[in-house]
């Protein structure tokens, strides 16, 4: 019909970057060693300080501000082995410390000392910009803490150091008295620091804030390097600093996964992924962001964090997808995903849940090479077993062998590769020992073989595993290279109490490979027993190891 609007497809629309960010130098300054250390249930050792270090040059950081020299004999050991073991390719290793004591020059300043003999080419000392904070907390005269933030930044440029100044509290100081807090900028640029940053030490702050002061502040030193440093205690910490640099802001200070004091830090992760990827600013090579996920678990492992599954871009469901609808459009076109996950080294995840529609099941077999061709009623099949399980508790997002196997019993091909006749958990602790012991004893059938083992471990599960394990490597050898990850414990209807059924998930590997798989009962040895089957089982499936059932049958035929 004429004048009707066409209803073919137009092109997604590229946004455009903001004018002169993309030829603009952004660096990143990782505090993580410093300041994310002091989250709560965050310590790390001398030896894993140095191997993040490594991940974070690897990663393209232009700054690594590895401790405060002299607060703490783990940080003076740290820059002791730095000098000797660290062979930084990128990045700049930064001593952190305050500006000098009242009453004393800088030369004579103990802090300023350490500072200098940690031999490193950059130094970051912090300094109040909030009157009430001089006044109260310092006891000292608003021009006294100018003099004492000029007289430390000018030793330390005598000392041919690059200095970096963070305005501590600085956007309340600002709030609070704008010309001090804008005369403590003066201070220390005057006195010759290399950047001046300005800190949300409280993390209050909300982006239109932001934006705001850092505008006010570059208009009134437009020759100034300034940086930004902010906390995440109103969530706002990853959208404040890039409002920043969109305001002329040329340092962003962060820690990799957020960690940090209170809420913690900015993420760095996600700062540098959205400067690169949404802001067009190369911070970072294209490489180097690809390693953006490894990187982050990394850090995690080393620093002994529980990942957050939910992080955007590198966490574990940063591209899961779990409804149907959702499974059906992304497999078409990307709809649900802002990025490629390939950018920052993730992968996209398909989950297999009551949720779960045609296009999840498909998908997913397609993702773990299962071909369903021969059979056109194994979607529903399948479709169907897994809400029935997950009805009773058992859950597939993370447990991929477990559904594999559920596959194979739906569509009738799964074969026993050995028989549970019976098994026997005990768990003792004598008198005298402050040790618990536990032995289990499974009797499994494997062909017309029964074989009757005996196993100990830490836990009750710990000696299941040793076990059955042991039961069937002399039928199965490649079970030596399998050894048990993680072992995980979910509550499904706490208001059943004691009676209540537990989801168990069991992380396992070997050489080539990691899986997860799950059991579900109102007994915790039960699930677990679940679980470990499912995972010696799914070893064994994709080893491409003969069932115990194709061995009885080949000896009848032969």
């Amino acid at each position: 019909m004429k004048g009707r609007p066409s209803l073919k497809s137009k092109p997604r629309r590229k946004f455009k970057n903001i004018p002169g960010l993309a030829s603009r130098v952004i660096q990143l300054f990782d505090t993580t060693l410093r300041d994310g250390t002091q989250g709560e249930g965050v310590s790390i050792s001398v030896e894993d300080k140095l191997k993040i270090a490594e991940v974070l040059d690897r990663l393209g950081v232009h700054y690594i501000e590895g401790g405060w020299p002299g607060s703490n004999p783990k940080d003076e050991l740290f820059f002791e082995k730095a000098k000797k073991e660290l062979k930084l390719k990128k990045a700049k290793l930064a001593a952190f410390s305050c500006t000098r004591k009242k009453g004393i020059t800088a030369a004579h300043d103990e802090n300023m000392k350490r500072l200098v003999a940690a031999g490193t080419p950059v130094v970051c000392i912090f300094g109040k910009s909030w009157d009430s904070h001089v006044i109260h907390a310092l006891r000292a005269s608003l021009q006294e803490n100018l003099d004492l933030i000029s007289d430390s930044v000018s030793f330390l440029k005598s000392k041919r150091k690059e200095v970096i100044f963070d305005a501590e509290h600085f956007f309340d100081g600002y709030r609070a008295n704008r010309e001090y807090a804008l005369a403590v900028v003066r201070s220390a640029a005057i006195a010759g620091a290399d950047n001046v940053t300005l800190c949300d030490t409280n993390g209050g702050f909300l982006p239109s804030q932001i934006r705001e002061v850092v505008r006010d502040v570059r208009i009134t030193f437009p020759g100034l390097s300034l940086g930004i440093h902010v906390h995440n205690d109103s969530h706002c910490a990853v959208a404040n600093t890039l409002v920043a640099v969109e305001e002329g802001v040329t340092l962003v200070q962060g820690t990799l996964n957020g960690y940090g004091e209170r809420c913690g830090n900015a993420n760095l992760g996600s700062i540098l992924a959205n400067l690169k990827i949404k802001m067009g600013i190369p911070c970072v090579s294209d490489e180097e962001l690809r390693f953006l996920t490894e990187a982050s678990r990394t850090v995690d492992e080393l620093a002994n964090v529980v990942p957050h599954d939910n992080t955007p871009y590198v966490g574990n469901s940063a591209f899961a997808h779990k409804g149907g609808v959702h499974v059906s459009a992304v497999e078409r076109q990307a709809s649900y995903e802002h990025v490629d996950p390939g950018l920052v080294g993730n992968r996209r995840r398909i989950l297999i849940s009551e949720l779960s529609g045609k296009a999840s099941v498909t998908t997913k077999a397609a993702e773990l090479n299962l071909n369903f061709e021969k059979d056109s009623d194994a979607v529903i099949k399948i479709l169907n077993l897994v809400k029935h399980k997950e009805n009773k508790g058992f859950q597939y997002e993370g447990a991929e062998g477990s559904f594999v196997l559920l596959v194979e019993e739906a569509l009738g091909k799964k074969r026993p590769f050995f028989e549970l006749t019976g098994f026997r958990v005990v768990v003792e602790k004598a008198v005298d020992d402050s040790r618990m012991v536990s032995e289990a004893t499974p009797k499994v059938k494997v062909g017309s073989k029964v074989k009757h083992t005996v196993g100990e471990g830490d836990g009750p599960v710990d000696a299941l595993d040793h076990a059955l394990r042991r039961a069937l490597e002399e039928f199965y050898p490649g079970l030596k290279g399998m050894s048990l990850m993680d072992y995980k414990v979910r509550v499904i209807n706490a208001q059943a109490g004691t009676a209540a059924r537990v989801r168990v998930l069991i992380n396992s590997k070997d050489s080539k490979a990691e899986w997860g798989t799950v059991g579900v009962s109102e007994n915790i040895i039960e699930a677990s027993w679940q679980a470990l089957v499912d995972a010696v089982e799914y070893k064994l499936l994709k080893d491409g190891n003969s069932h115990a059932g194709s061995k009885i049958k080949k000896k009848k035929g032969s």
